[in-house]
């Protein structure tokens, strides 16, 4: 399986496991580089390599009237501000295939959303910046179905692709996880994190707002870590309940150190 370097001293798929982590959306400057340095340094006592991760624009929000975020040009500000302040690797999402050059010019990892997993021209211009890309896998999309959106990136010369499950709808306003998906599309030959926080969304459960279920992040992320994935992405917040997005599935800071603690010591007993 090939490795993909996102910056020094993290790389997916060289046997670590990488955790992405951050707010959903940015709700402001301070907030993001404050949540940043608390991350970073957790993960630096565990012992585990971490990439931030924030959206500018949630696109794809239940309601018209739901905060969507600071945009692409204030956003990317206050992305390289995190950078700047806290150095550290940093993950946002791309909807458009013009965000994609001024996206790279300040974020290591471009992602492309699962909704838009299956567009050509978006994974191409993301492949052509040369940054890494992750592409989330559709919510509509068996796992194998991946090899065509990881060759639309790798064909486009662009070998640093990896790929992230976050749950394959399952009726009305659920998720389920098929714990085979990890091995089937790790053996494509890509690394694989497992987003464990949106695959414990209720999309649309909520009144105008997606709903969550953030009391199974525990046994879910155990289970995929011993599953065998590359990282794990999860949406943390100092106090959920006020984030301005996914607030039902996020995981409370709090609680982030011990978790991550639990996941590394899956992974260990996992390899060995």
């Amino acid at each position: 399986m090939g490795s993909v370097p996102v910056f020094p001293g993290v790389t997916l798929g060289d046997g670590s496991l990488v955790v992405i982590a951050g707010p959903c959306v940015i709700e402001s400057e301070a907030h993001a580089t404050g949540l940043a340095r608390e991350l970073k340094a957790i993960t630096a006592r565990v012992g585990v390599p971490f990439v931030f991760k924030a959206s500018f624009d949630k696109a794809n929000r239940t309601s018209l009237s739901s905060y969507r975020g600071p945009g692409l040009d204030d956003g990317l500000r206050v992305l390289a501000a995190v950078k700047a302040a806290v150095d550290v690797p940093v993950l946002t999402d791309v909807h458009e295939p013009a965000q994609c050059a001024p996206v790279a010019e300040v974020c290591d990892v471009l992602q492309i959303p699962a909704f838009l997993s299956r567009q050509t021209d978006l994974l191409v211009a993301a492949a052509r910046t040369g940054r890494a890309v992750n592409i989330k896998k559709g919510q509509f999309l068996a796992p194998l179905d991946m090899r065509h959106a990881l060759a639309k990136v790798t064909e486009s010369g662009n070998p640093n692709a990896f790929i992230t499950e976050r749950g394959f709808s399952f009726g009305y306003n659920n998720l389920v996880v098929d714990m085979r998906a990890f091995p089937m599309m790790r053996a494509l030959g890509a690394p694989v994190v497992f987003d464990v926080t949106h695959s414990l969304q209720l999309p649309g459960g909520g009144n105008g707002v997606t709903a969550g279920q953030a009391e199974y992040i525990v046994p879910l992320a155990s289970a995929g870590v011993a599953a065998g994935v590359d990282g794990v992405f999860m949406e943390v917040h100092e106090e959920p309940a006020r984030a301005k997005s996914d607030a039902q599935n996020a995981l409370a800071l709090a609680d982030f150190e011990a978790l991550v603690t639990r996941l590394l010591r899956i992974h260990e007993a996992a390899r060995s």
